[in-house]
Parts: structure tokens; sequence; C-alpha cells
């Protein structure tokens, strides 16, 4: 069950570097665009939030990583506390922004905090 809760942890973290990447970097390209629908004027006038935003799903993919790679308890310690981050942020993205966002960003951060603890 630990290997199962670790690669759960790792994909979480994927994910959040992803979200990374769309945010930061693709945000104004046709990938990002796409993935809100947004005309380029939108992307454009909202580059600076998604982009800060972004950023934040950085800290979220790094505190995992660090997780995953630091030796217990800390290592432990630290993913629980960035997967309820992840929860958090997720359930308060459904809530005010996209409903999408519990599915996309909670679900799994639920998922593998459920893991962790079992493994655990």
């Amino acid at each position: 069950m630990e290997v199962f809760a670790k690669v759960l942890v790792g994909l979480v973290a994927v994910l959040h570097a992803y979200i990374l990447v769309m945010e930061m970097f693709l945000w104004q390209k046709k990938p990002g665009r796409a993935l809100h629908g947004f005309d380029r004027e939108m992307a454009r006038a909202t580059a600076p939030m998604a982009a800060n935003q972004g950023l934040y799903n950085g800290f979220l993919a790094a505190g995992l990583v660090w997780g995953l790679i630091a030796a217990d308890p800390t290592g432990f310690r630290a993913q629980v506390f960035f997967l309820c981050c992840v929860v958090v942020a997720g359930v308060f993205g459904a809530v005010t922004a996209n409903r999408r966002i519990l599915f996309a960003q909670a679900l799994p951060g639920v998922l593998a905090l459920g893991a962790v603890l079992i493994a655990r």
C-alpha cells in the first residue's frame, strides 16, 4: 500500500506541475486558452492572475515532492499537509470558480491523502 500511496502522491504532484505550466507559461497560448474557453483578450487580461495561481500550484507540487523524498516523520507530515492544502484549494475552487475543479484537483488529493493515511 505504501508504494501505491507514493504513486498517487507523485501523480498529484505531476498534476500540479502541469497546472503551473498551463497557468504560468501557456495561459495566453492556444492550449491555455482552450482549457478555459478564453479568447485572446480574456487570456491577456487574466494572465497575471493565472500566473499567480500557477505559482501556488508549483508550491503544492514542490511540497508533495519534498514529502516523497524526505525521511519520516517529516516526509509523512509534509505529504499530509500538502495534500490537505490541495483538497482545500480544490474545494474552494469548485465553490468559487468551477465545479470541475472538485473532480480535477480535490478528488485526486482526497484519494492520495486516504492512501497515505492508510499506508501509515
